[in-house]
């Protein structure tokens, strides 16, 4: 996370951490533009700490539970502006500088890193042996490893590969009284602590500090190749059920909103983007039966393969989770997949996977927000907010639950942190 120092007086929460982490890793915050979008009531914490290992974290944590400091975890801060305003936050603590590789287990398909490790750089060192990570964060170029799992951050990969936890194998925290907690382990058959591991992914850091993540991993496929369908939104659906109805294995497949399409100068109308990544025969054999099915249905097709191909998935993810005005809303939902072309008509900018009816979508104000959430929910899905500007945020319910959960996720809060000082207010029902 890029913070600017400044000459202030030293408070007593950087005297207090210097003395733990050293003076040059507890550094004063500016006018840091990330902390004013993630931080309600304008009072910016006075500084930023940034352990050096597990064990300056959790004494950290330890000296801030003690003196009921409350904190705001992050790693590189490219996701502190998603969920709920943070309330009252004395310091924030970064696990940016936890960034080492523990284990790389090749003939096992596993991987152990600090949380700190930036995703991008763990595909580096998983491509030297043919494998990778099955996630796609919204900002892999910044997103942290535990970044991603505190905020269940990934995206089209899941119509293959499934949601963050399904790829996770074990975690170690920091515990809000700074004791340090283990669950799973390095094993793909290891199933010990998995509810825990279920807890923490997506818990926006309200229920402790991960600083060790083990994933399983993949080899990397020989050949890739997209296909693209345009056109008329009934023959986008039916498309996109047939291919849900198929034998055919895409890695990734979305249905994109007309605006998206023509920007990214796919063609006109809807869209249904599907990736297939085996070897070469399977990707052409999988790619051809499903342009007969657009043929079949009136619509355009096209594949794309090769570095185009990468530059088109870059370019739809860049264009998903960019707001296009400062005004402009980005949402999470979650809708039955036969909803999905009729929820993408209300907006500009919207994709939402085949598979799961999960999907990312922008809104141009908050008027929006409302009548779309009812939308979804009348097909038993959701709408959460992910950024939006902090009026916006202070004004409507962020996350919009209906559920009757809430209860016991209070009391989960409770007994994992009973002063309530770890992300205080983001996450669902101002936990």
């Amino acid at each position: 996370m890029t913070v600017m120092s400044n000459d202030k007086p030293p408070s007593i929460y950087a005297t207090t951490f210097a003395s733990i982490v050293g003076e040059e890793n507890t550094v004063y915050q500016g006018n840091n533009l990330q902390l004013s979008q993630a931080i309600a009531g304008g009072n910016l914490p006075s500084c930023v700490v940034y352990p050096q290992n597990q064990e300056q974290l959790a004494a950290v944590i330890a000296t801030a539970y003690s003196n009921n400091w409350r904190v705001l975890p992050c790693g590189c801060g490219s996701k502190l502006r998603w969920g709920g305003l943070a309330k009252d936050v004395d310091v924030v603590v970064s696990t940016e500088r936890l960034n080492q590789l523990i284990e790389h287990a090749v003939g096992d398909l596993t991987v152990t890193v600090e949380a700190g490790m930036k995703f991008s750089h763990l595909q580096k060192i998983l491509a030297d042996a043919r494998q990778f990570l099955a996630l796609d964060p919204s900002t892999p170029a910044s997103a942290t490893i535990g970044g991603i799992v505190a905020t269940s951050d990934t995206n089209s990969l899941r119509q293959r590969y499934g949601s963050v936890r399904d790829q996770l194998l074990g975690i170690t925290f920091v515990r809000a009284d700074g004791q340090i907690a283990k669950a799973g382990g390095r094993v793909v058959k290891n199933v010990a602590g998995y509810d825990l591991m279920k807890l923490f992914t997506g818990s926006y850091g309200t229920l402790g500090i991960i600083t060790q993540v083990t994933f399983r991993v993949y080899p990397i496929q020989e050949t890739s190749g997209t296909v693209v369908l345009t056109g008329a939104a009934e023959a986008i659906s039916q498309a996109a059920t047939t291919l849900r109805g198929s034998a055919l294995t895409p890695t990734q497949a979305d249905l994109i909103s007309t605006q998206l399409v023509s920007s990214l100068e796919l063609g006109q109308g809807l869209g249904l983007i599907a990736r297939f990544q085996s070897i070469s025969e399977s990707v052409q054999e999988q790619s051809n039966r499903l342009l007969e099915v657009g043929e079949k249905l009136g619509l355009t097709g096209v594949v794309v393969s090769g570095a185009d191909e990468s530059h088109l998935w870059e370019r739809l993810s860049e264009q998903i989770h960019s707001p296009v005005t400062e005004s402009a809303i980005t949402c999470k939902i979650g809708v039955l997949p036969n909803a999905a072309v009729e929820i993408l008509h209300q907006v500009k900018i919207g994709l939402i996977h085949i598979g799961s009816g999960l999907g990312v979508l922008q809104v141009e104000d908050k008027n929006q927000v409302l009548p779309v959430r009812s939308l979804c929910q009348s097909h038993q899905g959701f709408l959460t907010v992910l950024q939006a500007p902090v009026p916006v945020k202070q004004q409507i319910d962020v996350w919009g639950y209906t559920g009757n959960a809430l209860p016991l996720m209070r009391r989960i809060k409770e007994q994992f942190d009973s002063k309530n000082i770890l992300s205080p207010g983001r996450f669902v029902g101002g936990i």
